[in-house]
């Protein structure tokens, strides 16, 4: 007997063995399908795009120490980090479970102490029943398979979403600061409109103004107090979103610079071939197709019969009757074999409805991809654009002042009336505001084009998963 069943495990382990799965597709075999309509150029199309590969560890970038110590806190007690991290688990757990399908199910079943009629005691006994089904066809492999890709996307998923989480708190941060910035010039202009508006009372005084010219000054220095409370509120407001992003209270006393971070050079953007097999998400969009097509092979595979080698071992006893011509412990071993005969089509509408989802999986890859390059292009054309824009707006603020400078010697020696000036100073403090506004906007831009090309943002960036097959 125990050649025989010896015999049979190496026949069974052959046969597996030979009955290798089916790979899932590879994203070159994807995308044709997820993108008919989109051929990646060779090159990106906004012009003057920086060559090379993409680099990783761009936090560093910028050389701001509160900025990294941010981000590293961020990383530890994010609110939707943590959740993701728990999304992680769940699935590890789901690919255990799937994997333990592989090996024997073995369960203990024991009886005691019940009675029958009167006080006697029934049967007693101990048993341990083995139950192994052998994956002739691969339906518990592929599940295991499926388990795996969707643990693969679940982990891609979250690197990005660690990626997402660190280009909003660098934002958020550029925000605080061109907020504080901001509120500086608004109090400078103040400032400058309080001394406006005491010259023309002066003025009036001695007789070369009146009451006009009084009331004029003083509205335009209450139109700059308003801007200092708009920008009290939005600098609050973006210290209390950083801090909800690294999840403290919003208190909004988080330290920010003084000054706005230097752009760093250009940024080697790689090659759009190159992107989708880089980002994360677009991974994690990958490896849920995958999850899916085996999916569908699970369901073809349900179809088939399942065949199953079965023990057991028992140790029967009765104080109601004698157990007659039986040894003690009992021992067993055999087969069974189940064949879906009649199920009104459920099997085949399993099979159909995975092969949807498989398409689903597909077209879900094909927009998220597409969503990359437009991303990265955006953020290509909008950084360009922004640096174009600071140096108009350079040259801007050095003619606004100076002009602002004669308009008030102008006012002050008489050639000159006091609209002039106030013009004069609205313009300078536009031109000084739009300065500021498009350089934080330049850094934020580039944060977007660093998330876009999915570079990391670590010294040592986390891996994205991806087993074979």
């Amino acid at each position: 007997m125990g050649t025989r069943i010896t015999s049979l495990a190496v026949a069974v382990f052959a046969v597996l063995a030979g009955c290798a799965l089916e790979p899932a597709p590879k994203p070159e075999d994807i995308r044709p399908q997820a993108m008919p309509n989109l051929a990646a150029p060779g090159q990106w199309s906004t012009a003057d795009a920086a060559a090379g590969p993409v680099a990783g560890s761009w936090l560093g970038t910028f050389g701001d120490e509160r900025l990294q110590a941010l981000v590293t806190e961020a990383m530890a007690y994010n609110p939707d980090l943590r959740v993701a991290a728990t999304r992680i688990e769940v699935a590890s757990e789901y690919v255990n479970v799937a994997d333990s399908m592989l090996y024997p199910q073995v369960n203990l079943l024991a009886r005691g102490g019940g009675t029958m009629g009167g006080d006697s005691t029934g049967i007693q006994g101990v048993g341990l029943y083995a139950d192994w089904e052998l994956d002739l066809w691969g339906r518990v492999r592929s599940q295991r398979a499926a388990a795996a890709a969707s643990y693969e996307s679940v982990v891609a998923d979250t690197e990005y979403a660690r990626q997402s989480v660190a280009a909003l708190v660098a934002k958020a941060y550029f925000l605080a600061v061109e907020a504080s910035l901001q509120l500086g010039l608004a109090e400078k202009m103040v400032v400058s409109a309080g001394q406006l508006a005491a010259l023309t009372e002066q003025r009036q005084r001695i007789g070369k103004g009146d009451g006009y010219d009084v009331a004029l000054a003083r509205a335009n220095a209450e139109t700059f107090r308003d801007a200092v409370e708009q920008f009290k509120l939005a600098r609050v407001q973006s210290l209390r979103a950083l801090e909800a992003l690294v999840g403290r209270y919003p208190a909004a006393d988080v330290e920010v610079a003084t000054q706005l971070a230097q752009v760093p050079g250009p940024v080697p953007a790689g090659l759009p071939s190159e992107l989708l097999e880089r980002r994360p998400d677009v991974v994690a969009a990958e490896r849920r197709v995958a999850a899916a097509f085996y999916g569908v092979q699970e369901a073809k595979a349900a179809r088939l019969p399942r065949i199953a080698l079965t023990g057991n071992v028992s140790d029967i006893s009765s104080d109601l009757f004698v157990l007659q011509d039986r040894d003690n412990p009992v021992w067993s071993a055999g087969a069974s074999l189940m064949l879906p005969v009649f199920n009104a089509g459920a099997l085949q509408s399993q099979v159909r409805i995975r092969t949807a989802e498989q398409k689903q999986a597909v077209a879900e890859y094909g927009r998220i991809g597409a969503r990359a390059f437009g991303e990265v292009e955006d953020a290509l054309s909008a950084e360009f654009a922004a640096a174009r824009r600071e140096s108009v707006l350079g040259r801007a603020v050095a003619e606004n002042e100076n002009a602002l400078k004669l308009a008030q010697v102008r006012y002050e020696v008489g050639s000159g009336d006091l609209r002039g000036v106030q013009q004069q100073q609205l313009a300078a403090y536009g031109s000084q505001t739009a300065l500021v506004r498009v350089q934080a906007e330049r850094l934020v831009q580039r944060v977007n084009l660093y998330l876009a090309l999915g570079g990391g943002f670590e010294a040592a960036p986390a891996a994205v998963a991806h087993a074979e097959d």
